[in-house]
């Protein structure tokens, strides 16, 4: 495996196995998590969850990939992958989003936006539906 600050488009930070993180978590540059974190993460850009991964946090960034475990909500502004060997229980708000075969996933996927936007502008309600667009509040 190549050292990945050989150049800074290949600049990344990896937390290791045996890193336990908690609190609020932010970044702005690709992260693999492969140790446990619990908190939040925000992120601007590339985030995974490696296999070893176990994140216990709502996470927000560009592009999430999920190899790992993650117990929380995932909002990506690009896309979400949750790969074969990942276990998701969450919601997931973003405009792509792949699960591959194997894969572990318990929540609900929101493509369009409405739901995550309410959600950041502190107006969300996930105990009462939202009404459709052009309709009476």
């Amino acid at each position: 495996m190549s050292n990945p600050y050989n150049s800074a488009t290949e600049r990344a930070s990896i937390l290791g196995p045996t890193l336990f993180f908690k609190g609020d978590l932010t970044a702005e540059e690709d992260l693999l998590i492969q140790g446990r974190v619990e908190g939040s993460i925000t992120h601007t850009q590339r985030l995974t969850v490696g296999p070893q991964g176990t994140v216990k946090a709502n996470i927000k960034a560009q592009l999430i990939i999920v190899e790992g475990t993650v117990e929380g909500d995932l909002q990506a502004e690009k896309s979400v992958f949750v790969k074969e060997t990942a276990k998701v229980c969450g919601n997931i708000y973003s405009p792509t989003v792949s699960i591959t075969e194997g894969a572990n996933f318990s929540g609900s996927i929101d493509m369009d936006g409405k739901k995550a936007a309410a959600q950041q502008s502190g107006k969300f309600d996930p105990v009462r539906p939202h009404k459709a667009a052009g309709g009476a509040a």
